[in-house]
């Protein structure tokens, strides 16, 4: 006898959703199950619910919509959407639906409190984890790895590592999942030497390990160690997956090392690594950062599927690199393909107005942002705006509207109004906000610089010495100047007046050759930014032997005459360098690309692409 569970489990339309791959046909599906009948039944409801919910075509909107519309929903449901809605945008739905099937009397099992305890996490209610964990004390689930696991995820996503590095120590076995939870916990504050140390301890490790350690590697700044650790991969013979490669590309981005970036980009060929919309974001991210701003570009145009990050990326990565105009043009194109621009998309787009200059459209975006999208200004966008005033010289402007701001000006603020000053000469105002910045980050070395920068400028010796005179005094110590250009298959590291290279013969001849060639070209040296002499400054003073001139020095010796010499600097470039630098890239026919702290500049035949605004 065919019974009618049978006949509707081997109804044609239940085929079709098994092979369901979009929302649009899933609506189609459930208007058909809706015709016939099918949605009426419990199992039928809870697949569509499963799509919704848990697949990455899914909508978890949706999936709410039908599971109000199931009026006994069973243990297995309860759990999917649990589940959808931990890992949505809106996790606190995980919680409310755990409440209600407590409730409803439906006894949760293992599966329900791993994604309770992760929306717990997620909105970082520690005293809500703490209730589930006493829950699961009650119901002896405790020990279960997964739980365990889930556990030790959610306390340090509340900021409690101690009371998880507790709990982990407390597990009987060290399974791959506990570890791999402890050691994301460790990076989370920070603590690399332990996450380190027991990722080293791991009995056994899976891509979670080994992606979890490269990039927490990458956050904190040990670049080397996230590199060593890709090379032992390859040397057992572990492909990477899709995160590990964007952490490395992104280590390549911090480096400013386009060529290990692109040989990242090629493993990703050549393993047949999928390129999503995160690896692709982060390869756009990648060639920006590294100067190579046109394949950033065509990496961009290749994406079949475009998310707001992606725009973002590339509309950032054009402002950064000089290119204002056609960000905006970017920025257009994301307009009218009816794509919905968020609060860091406008900061790119208020970047590329502030770096070239462009105040009427600066203005009009502003306006636009608040007018047509509804987003509330932050601090960057107030930020970038005083930057573009204050580039322009149009100082009681940007004092003006910093009055009107609804929001506390903060030292970045201040810091962009100080730079206009110092390009225009304002020597009163910038002596005012120099001196409130100090006040405001008293540690912060850049801040004394720059106010004795401003001094100097206007022969205000006394001023300037005073000034270098508190730094000394409040014991804050100058950020030394330090670039590095990636040649031979390594990044090599310069600071001002560096002998310590091997080729360091070599490029002090070439130096002196440059000064040669810079001195029949018409070259003076500018300076005005030379203060005085104190102590160790003069080394930093001895304008020859800015670390980017020995970096271009070592370029020019190792790269060949077609090969862009991209330099990467961590403070921003002086105006003798950059002065020198244009006439460098004249006099040897060069294209060099310097990354300072602020943008880039693009050289090439005597120019640059700022424009000689920065």
């Amino acid at each position: 006898m065919i019974t009618a569970r049978k006949l509707i489990s081997n109804h044609p339309t239940l085929s079709y959703l098994e092979k369901c791959t979009s929302m649009a046909q899933l609506l189609q599906i459930h208007a058909q199950m809706i015709t016939t009948g099918l949605a009426l039944n419990t199992f039928n409801a809870s697949n569509l619910i499963l799509f919704c919910a848990l697949s990455d075509s899914g909508d978890i909107r949706y999936a709410h919509s039908l599971f109000c519309h199931i009026p006994n929903p069973n243990l297995f449901i309860y759990n999917t959407m649990i589940r959808g809605s931990a890992q949505s945008l809106s996790p606190k739905n995980s919680i409310f639906l755990y409440a209600q099937m407590v409730v409803r009397g439906i006894s949760p099992d293992h599966y329900t409190f791993p994604f309770v305890l992760k929306a717990c996490g997620r909105i970082r209610d520690l005293e809500l984890g703490k209730t589930i964990h006493g829950i699961l004390v009650k119901l002896a689930l405790e020990s279960d790895s997964f739980i365990r696991s889930s556990l030790i995820n959610m306390y340090t996503n509340c900021g409690s590592v101690d009371f998880a590095c507790r709990l982990f120590d407390k597990m009987f076995d060290f399974n791959v999942v506990s570890c791999n939870a402890m050691m994301s916990g460790y990076l989370k504050v920070g603590d690399l030497g332990s996450a380190r140390s027991l990722f080293d301890k791991m009995p056994e490790r899976d891509l979670v390990s080994w992606s979890t350690v490269i990039a927490g590697c990458v956050q904190l700044g040990d670049i080397k160690k996230a590199l060593e650790l890709f090379t032992e991969m390859q040397d057992l013979r572990i492909r990477a997956d899709e995160v590990i490669l964007a952490s490395l590309l992104s280590a390549s981005a911090q480096m400013g090392a386009l060529y290990r970036g692109k040989w990242f980009h090629a493993y990703i060929y050549r393993s047949n690594v999928k390129l999503d919309v995160v690896l692709s974001t982060s390869l756009i991210d990648m060639y920006s950062k590294c100067g190579g701003v046109d394949i950033a570009l065509r990496v961009f145009r290749l994406m079949p599927k475009k998310d707001t990050l992606a725009w973002n990326a590339i509309i950032t990565g054009l402002a950064m690199n000089g290119c204002g105009e056609k960000s905006l043009g970017v920025f257009l194109e994301m307009q009218s393909e009816g794509k919905r621009p968020d609060d860091v998309t406008f900061i790119g787009v208020l970047c590329a107005c502030s770096h070239a200059g462009l105040l009427d459209e600066g203005f009009r975006y502003f306006e636009c942002m608040t007018r047509d999208y509804r987003i509330n200004p932050r601090i960057e966008h107030y930020g970038c705006m005083v930057d573009l005033l204050g580039r322009a010289g149009l100082l009681e402007d940007a004092q003006d509207f910093i009055s009107r701001m609804p929001v506390e000006p903060n030292a970045a603020i201040w810091g962009a109004l100080l730079g206009g000053c110092i390009i225009h000469g304002n020597v009163e105002l910038g002596e005012c906000v120099g001196r409130l910045l100090i006040e405001l980050e008293p540690h912060h070395s850049g801040r004394y610089v720059l106010l004795s920068n401003l001094y100097a400028n206007a022969n205000r010796w006394d001023d300037a010495r005073n000034i270098r005179e508190m730094m000394k005094e409040k014991g804050v110590q100058k950020i030394p100047g330090q670039s590095t250009i990636e040649a031979m298959g390594a990044v090599h590291e310069f600071v001002m007046g560096d002998r310590s290279h091997p080729q360091t013969k070599e490029i002090y001849h070439m130096l002196d050759e440059m000064a040669k060639q810079l001195t029949l070209a018409g070259y003076t040296p500018d300076t005005s930014k030379v203060l005085f002499n104190l102590d160790e400054e003069d080394k930093e003073n001895a304008l020859g032997y800015h670390s980017e001139k020995l970096a271009i020095a070592f370029g020019l010796i190792n790269l060949g005459p077609n090969t862009p010499i991209r330099i990467v600097k961590n403070l921003r470039v002086c105006v003798d360098c950059h002065s020198v630098t244009k006439l460098i890239s004249k006099i040897y026919g060069r294209k060099i690309i310097v990354r300072d702290r602020n943008r880039f500049h693009h050289f090439q035949e005597g120019y640059c692409s700022c424009k000689d605004y920065w």
